[in-house]
């Protein structure tokens, strides 16, 4: 009987500190995994994103899932006591960890909704699993069928065509409408935290790749640089690059502008009149709104993007229902294509069963009666086949029609009270 489980934790169970203490790098999910392979029996995918560390484990031959056991596993894995962040972590059974993972590569269950970077998380995941050997028939199918529901909500709804984050926003709704394309402009990064790295992040997606950060940090700025395959410069020198380039990412935490019109006004004369863009995603603003008045100057605030990101996600919560229908189906056919797999398996097991019961049963007949002629031989096991087949015809049926409508608990069952019945060998 096949068993799933996922056991872990995630921005909705667990505060950014649980999280911390439970994060895997790509090379530590590699080891863990390797590790799993040598002490465990059952299937293993880990997924590690900044938001997520979910072991997702199966058995297709009815070995029973420890959730205590694997919670400790991934947690030793960590150095972290189990007690620590038990309540911080979650597992899901069978039906609710296929539509959780469905949910998870649909981008349904990130902190915002649609974000793109989780299905290529997911697929590496399915990928290290598959390099190393843990992930077998049943994870195979459900990461694949996975796939398939990210696939289909990209194409059937229009979730992902919303961006709702400000800097997704920023990027799509407005610098791309500015310039026709990244990979030949000079973008200045102001500012060395979390929102200019998404930014960052967003841009080289777009295909920029002349990217220079500026922080009152030195190490910061280097830091966020050699990140995105950038250079780094000192603070006293942003005005001087302000000339330069063709888009600025504004993020600081300074309480009062960095930029003001007279500082652009001194340099301005320098950029001979080519486009600036100017992404000030600062609370204060960086950047003295007066300069968005000037020639070509593109200046753009959180509040200029937020109409935009709210209205974007307005349009995505009425596509929800269509991604969640779009979940159902393939759930549902997850678990059909499952059932239909082990039906086969024991569909397969009772006629060799028969048969070979078949055959010694002929093999005694015929021996007692050697002077049977061959034809009257091809008769009798003619007659033989047809009352197997008859007799076969009532529980291969049944198999067949719970493996097309039925819950897969109900399947399994009657797959179970049919191999004890008969006495079928795995």
């Amino acid at each position: 009987m096949l068993k799933l489980a996922m056991i872990g934790c995630n921005h909705r169970t667990a505060d950014i500190a649980v999280r911390e203490r439970l994060a895997f790098s790509p090379e530590q999910c590699k080891e863990t995994l390797q590790k799993w392979s040598e002490a465990q029996t059952c299937e293993a995918v880990l997924l590690a994103t900044c938001n997520r560390t979910e072991l997702y484990v199966a058995s297709e031959n009815g070995t029973i899932i420890d959730d205590v056991a694997v919670g400790q596993f991934l947690c030793g894995e960590k150095n972290v006591a189990p007690e620590t962040v038990r309540e911080s972590l979650i597992t899901l059974h069978d039906d609710e960890a296929v539509s959780h993972l469905f949910h998870v590569a649909g981008s349904l269950d990130s902190m915002v909704l649609g974000e793109p970077q989780i299905l290529s998380q997911v697929k590496t995941a399915y990928q290290m699993a598959n390099e190393i050997g843990t992930a077998g028939t049943v994870l195979h199918g459900l990461f694949q069928a996975s796939l398939k529901v990210a696939k289909r909500i990209v194409g059937e709804t229009e979730i992902h065509q919303r961006r709702t984050s400000i800097p997704s926003v920023a990027v799509a709704d407005f610098a791309m409408q500015i310039f026709e394309r990244l990979d030949d402009k000079k973008t200045l990064a102001l500012g060395a935290g979390e929102m200019a790295d998404e930014t960052l992040r967003y841009l080289t997606d777009q295909g920029a790749k002349s990217i220079l950060v500026i922080n009152r940090s030195p190490d910061r700025a280097e830091k966020l640089a050699k990140q995105w395959h950038g250079r780094a410069d000192v603070w006293e020198n942003r005005f001087a690059r302000l000339a330069e380039v063709d888009l600025v990412v504004s993020t600081t935490g300074a309480t009062e502008p960095i930029v003001r019109l007279d500082d652009y006004l001194a340099i301005e004369s320098r950029r001979q009149g080519r486009p600036l863009f100017v992404l000030d995603l600062a609370v204060p603003r960086d950047f003295d709104s007066a300069i968005g008045a000037r020639e070509n100057v593109f200046l753009y605030s959180v509040d200029d993007l937020k109409e935009t990101c709210e209205r974007n996600q307005q349009s995505r919560n009425r596509e929800l229902p269509k991604a969640e229908k779009i979940i159902r189906q393939e759930r549902c056919k997850f678990w059909r294509d499952m059932r239909s797999r082990e039906t086969g398996s024991i569909i397969r097991r009772l006629r060799e069963d028969w048969k070979s019961r078949k055959e010694a049963e002929l093999t005694r007949l015929f021996h007692k009666l050697p002077n049977i002629s061959e034809a009257d031989q091809r008769e009798v096991r003619y007659a033989f086949d047809r009352l197997i087949n008859k007799l076969l015809h009532p529980p291969l049926e049944s198999l067949r029609d719970e493996a097309d409508q039925s819950h897969h608990s109900v399947t399994y069952l009657l797959q179970d009270a049919i191999s004890r019945l008969f006495r079928l060998k795995d």
